[in-house]
């Protein structure tokens, strides 16, 4: 049986373990880095949780769930002018949008990182059925409505086009992928 408090750390833990995973990727995610963070004992660490791993997919599961519950408020909400800058800010992150290169280079380095680790397989499976989801409504309500290998064809395009411009150390890999995404649409 948890406790009210027992799940007020175990949360805690978890969304410090997020905030580091944002801004350093999984190896910024340690068990002293995420106490610190929470502001916890260090064997909080792995009281509330049986391995890194766990904690890392906790952290996946929050950061990712936070991204795709914000991308659906604003679709459902009509606040984008432009629903193609939803799907951008879903595969390259919202950071993107101001952070240009640096933010899209940590994006995509989570996203190979993630298949590094293949305890994350089943989640990121289950959160890639949610982003597709999101991703053909969006695109849907933009004009272009895609079916399942459409939907796929457009993510690799403008995965591709980002590879390029990471490569390229373009400063703008946001404009590189939202002219691939035009392109392919």
């Amino acid at each position: 049986m948890t406790t009210e408090k027992g799940e007020r750390r175990r949360q805690a833990l978890t969304e410090a373990a997020g905030e580091l995973l944002r801004e350093g990727g999984f190896d910024a995610v340690r068990h002293r880095a995420v106490a610190e963070r929470a502001g916890l004992p260090l064997a909080s660490t792995t009281y509330y949780f049986d391995s890194l791993d766990e904690l890392v997919t906790a952290a996946v599961e929050l950061t990712s769930r936070q991204e795709l519950a914000a991308g659906r408020a604003e679709l459902d909400a009509g606040t984008e002018a432009d629903p193609l800058e939803l799907v951008l800010d879903q595969l390259l992150g919202r950071d993107s949008r101001k952070g240009g290169l640096d933010a899209v280079l940590l994006r995509y380095e989570q996203l190979v990182g993630a298949g590094r680790r293949p305890y994350l397989a089943p989640l990121m499976r289950t959160l890639r059925a949610e982003l597709d989801s999101l991703l053909t409504e969006a695109l849907a309500r933009a004009g272009h409505p895609l079916d399942a290998g459409g939907l796929r064809r457009v993510i690799e395009v403008v995965d591709g086009a980002v590879l390029s411009a990471l490569i390229e150390a373009d400063p703008d890999p946001r404009a590189t992928a939202r002219a691939a995404l035009l392109r392919v649409l």
